[in-house]
C-alpha cells in the first residue's frame, strides 16, 4: 500500500504497518485479531484467554476464517493461582502453523528451540533494558519494550517509555517495538524517533468496534483520564496497572496496610475481571487499562484506527517535522 511505513519490524515480521495489537487477557479474540490483520497490522490471539489448549485450536481456526493475513499468538507466563498447562498451549501453537509468537512474563529461553524449529518468529515483551538484552542474547527475533505507562505488568523499575525506549535502543540490534502509553500517530512517530521500529497498543485496541468487551467498558475508557488507574501488588513486587475503581482501591489499601495476597485473593480473581468485560459493570472486579486511556476519545473500527494512525504519522513526519528542517 502506498504510504505504508517500512521499518525493520515490518520487514522481519512480514506485516504492512509497524503496529501490533498486544496480547490481552479476555480481549485478544478472533474478531479483533482478524480486523487488525486485515488492516495490515499485527493482531495477537491471547492463548490463555482460551480455557483449554483445545479451545485455542478452535480460536486459531476462527481467526483464519476471518483473515488470510499474518497474525500471532501471545503466550504470557506469569505467577497464577492455578498455573495453566503451558507446554500444551505451546504445542498447539507449534502445530497451528502460525508463524509469530509473542512471549511475555518469564524467560523465553526454554520455548525458543521448539518455536524456532517450527519456523516461528518470537517477539518477547520485557520491561527493562537488562531483560531485553538477555532476550536478545538468547536468540529471540524481536523485542517489545514495555514502559511504566502500560496496562498489566509494568515491572518494578518504574521507567517510562521516554527513557526506556532510547535506553534499550542503545543495545538492541534486532527489531524492537515500543509498548505502554501508545494510542495515536503522535506516539508512533515519537517511538520511531526514540529508536523503536514500531508500537504495541493494548488499551487503544480495547476501545474499538471489534473489541469483544461490553460497550460500557469501552465508554468508561473514553470517559476516563490518564490519572484513572491504580497500581496493585506493589508491596508484593508483582505490580499491575488496572482501572481505578472501588475494588482496585480496596486492594491497594489492604496491601499498603500490611495485608497479604490471601486477603485480596477473592477481590482480584480473574473470574471477576472477566465479568467486567461481559456484563459491562466497571466496578465488578479488577480489569487492566493503561494511562493512555487519557488520550482515547472515540470507538472506531480497528481498520479505521490503523489507517488514521498511519496517515497522520506520515503527515507529521513529512509535514510538521519536515518543515522544521531548514
Amino acid at each position: 500500500m502506498s504510504g505504508a511505513l517500512r521499518t525493520k519490524f515490518t520487514e522481519t515480521f512480514g506485516v504492512e504497518h509497524p503496529i501490533v495489537q498486544g496480547g490481552m487477557q479476555w480481549v485478544g479474540r478472533a474478531e479483533l485479531v482478524a480486523a487488525v490483520a486485515n488492516a495490515g497490522a499485527l493482531g495477537m490471539v491471547t492463548a490463555l484467554t482460551q480455557p483449554t489448549p483445545e479451545d485455542l485450536v478452535k480460536e486459531i481456526a476462527r481467526t483464519r476464517e476471518l483473515t488470510d493475513k499474518p497474525f500471532g499468538i501471545n503466550l504470557t507466563i506469569l505467577p497464577a493461582i492455578t498455573p495453566p498447562p503451558y507446554d500444551e498451549y505451546r504445542q498447539v501453537i507449534v502445530e497451528s502453523g502460525v508463524t509469530i509468537v509473542e512471549t511475555a512474563g518469564s524467560n523465553p529461553g526454554p520455548h525458543l528451540p521448539q518455536f524456532h524449529a517450527a519456523g516461528i518468529k518470537v517477539l518477547h515483551k520485557c520491561t527493562s533494558v537488562r531483560h531485553a538484552i538477555k532476550a536478545q542474547d538468547l536468540g529471540v527475533d524481536g523485542i517489545s519494550i514495555d514502559g511504566f505507562e502500560c496496562a498489566g505488568h509494568p515491572g518494578e523499575d518504574d521507567i517510562p517509555g521516554l527513557v526506556l525506549i532510547p535506553a534499550a535502543a542503545k543495545h538492541i540490534t534486532i527489531p524492537m517495538i515500543a509498548s505502554g502509553g501508545f494510542a495515536d500517530a503522535r506516539g508512533l512517530v515519537a517511538a520511531l524517533a526514540l529508536g523503536a521500529d514500531g508500537i504495541n497498543m493494548g488499551t487503544r485496541f480495547m476501545c474499538t468496534e471489534e473489541s469483544p468487551i461490553h460497550q460500557n467498558i469501552k465508554q468508561s475508557i473514553v470517559d476516563s483520564t490518564e490519572r484513572d488507574t491504580e497500581l496493585i501488588f506493589r508491596t508484593l513486587r508483582n505490580t499491575a496497572r488496572v482501572a481505578s475503581n472501588s475494588v482496585s482501591r480496596e486492594v491497594v489499601e489492604i496491601l499498603a496496610g500490611g495485608g497479604q495476597f490471601e486477603q485480596v485473593r477473592d477481590l482480584v480473581s480473574g473470574a471477576r475481571g472477566k465479568t467486567v468485560y461481559e456484563l459491562g459493570d466497571p466496578e465488578a472486579g479488577i480489569w487492566s487499562v493503561g494511562t493512555c486511556q487519557g488520550l482515547i476519545d472515540d470507538i472506531p473500527s480497528a481498520g479505521a484506527l490503523i489507517e488514521r494512525i498511519v496517515r497522520e504519522a506520515r503527515e507529521i513526519i513529512t509535514g510538521k517535522l519536515g518543515q522544521m528542517v531548514l
